[in-house]
């Protein structure tokens, strides 16, 4: 009898020994997976491309797109925060991001990163992250659809408001949004890449170290503007505005390298309106004087309307418009430009300005819509 007892006993403890390592090993293989079965990951390509009819005839934005494939890079913390050593930005502050303190508070987390990450995505390979915190946007029926479009918004914002990210190519940034279900909980894991394209550069540029190079050329060429400054607001514009015409040269062909940013217009001199703009912008922005790209049309003395850039500057709290493209007439011949000429879209007030000039407040077909400053009526 003692001995049927024993054996019964040892059935049980056999069975339960059995039970516990089966559960074990159940909670082990899911720890090592991290998802369920069908677990997988979606990337949601936005792509964004410029109003210009200069750049390209892109005024059409491409619907984010979906690229599926699993993940097993679960041994990794999550943060629920994009970056817990995030630097705010102070758009009060701050007057050259005007665009940016317009945004959702969604898209201002992404704008932030991509903002904090500035030295990191020179390697044109930076994985920006932003972690776990758009998980409650994206269990909510359209999160997808609803992240895709603040994520427009931060891109087209976070580069209007910072010209001097000439290198970075919107449509080569990638955006990630990664499914994660554990143990019945589900989550999302965000980031930007340059999926599967080797960086997210733009054309010209295939190095961090042309980039850095390309970087120092510019920011010698700021300084030695910065260095003929007056501390006189109204001069200081002037200057800036006189330099550009006298150093650059509208590009007519359309197909020279960096003839739509700071590079072409500083270095090689050669560029379109939105060099101009983003130029003019760049240094008034280093000498603290606000400044705002403006993008609409503009229709010209033969009466031809075309996609144009310009900007808006502000003088003792009071807003007025500057063409410098158009204050740059292209010449034929020994033709001379006289002041009225130089100075003809100079500190303009909206009667005069919005003759020819009409401001868009979208960027891109589907993207945010923006508002302008209110210029003042009257020329300065």
């Amino acid at each position: 009898m003692k001995n049927k007892f024993v054996n019964f006993l040892m059935i049980i403890i056999t069975l339960l020994m059995t039970t516990i390592l089966g559960i074990f090993g159940i909670l082990i293989y899911e720890e090592i997976s991290g998802t369920d079965a069908l677990e997988q990951v979606e990337n949601f390509v936005s792509t964004y491309n410029t109003l210009f009819n200069d750049m390209e005839d892109t005024n059409k934005i491409t619907t984010p797109g979906i690229i599926e494939s699993t993940s097993n890079d679960i041994f990794n913390e999550i943060e629920d925060t994009p970056n817990s050593q995030m630097q705010t930005i102070n758009a009060n502050n701050a007057n050259d991001k005007f665009f940016y303190s317009q945004l959702e508070d969604e898209a201002k987390v992404i704008y932030q990163a991509l903002y904090n990450n500035k030295e990191q995505m020179k390697s044109g390979t930076a994985k920006i992250e932003l972690g776990t915190y758009f998980t409650d946007l994206l269990k909510g029926q359209g999160g997808d659809e609803l992240l895709g479009r603040y994520y427009q918004s931060a891109v087209e914002s976070y580069l209007y408001d910072n010209p001097d990210i000439f290198y970075i190519s919107a449509n080569k940034l990638y955006l990630n949004m990664e499914k994660i279900t554990k143990r019945g909980k589900t989550t999302y894991n965000v980031f930007i890449n340059s999926g599967s394209e080797p960086n997210y550069f733009s054309g010209e540029y295939q190095t961090e170290e042309q980039v850095r190079v390309a970087i120092q050329k510019v920011e010698q060429a700021r300084n030695e503007i910065l260095s003929m400054r007056t501390g006189n607001t109204y001069k200081d514009i002037k200057m800036v505005h006189d330099y550009l015409i006298d150093n650059i040269e509208y590009d007519t062909t359309i197909a020279k390298d960096n003839i739509y940013n700071i590079y072409g217009a500083l270095i090689n001199h050669q560029c379109v309106c939105e060099g101009y703009a983003e130029s003019f912008k760049y240094i008034l922005d280093e000498l603290g004087i606000p400044c705002v790209l403006i993008i609409g049309q503009a229709t010209n003395s033969q009466g031809a309307t075309e996609n144009h850039a310009w900007n808006y500057v502000q003088i003792d709290g009071i807003w007025y418009a500057v063409d410098v493209t158009w204050d740059d007439p292209v010449i034929i011949g020994n033709g001379y430009v006289g002041n009225d000429t130089r100075y003809k879209f100079f500190l303009k007030g909206e009667n005069r300005m919005n003759k020819d000039h009409k401001p868009n407040t979208k960027f891109t077909e589907n993207g945010k819509t923006y508002t302008y400053p209110s210029l003042s009526m009257n020329d300065y």
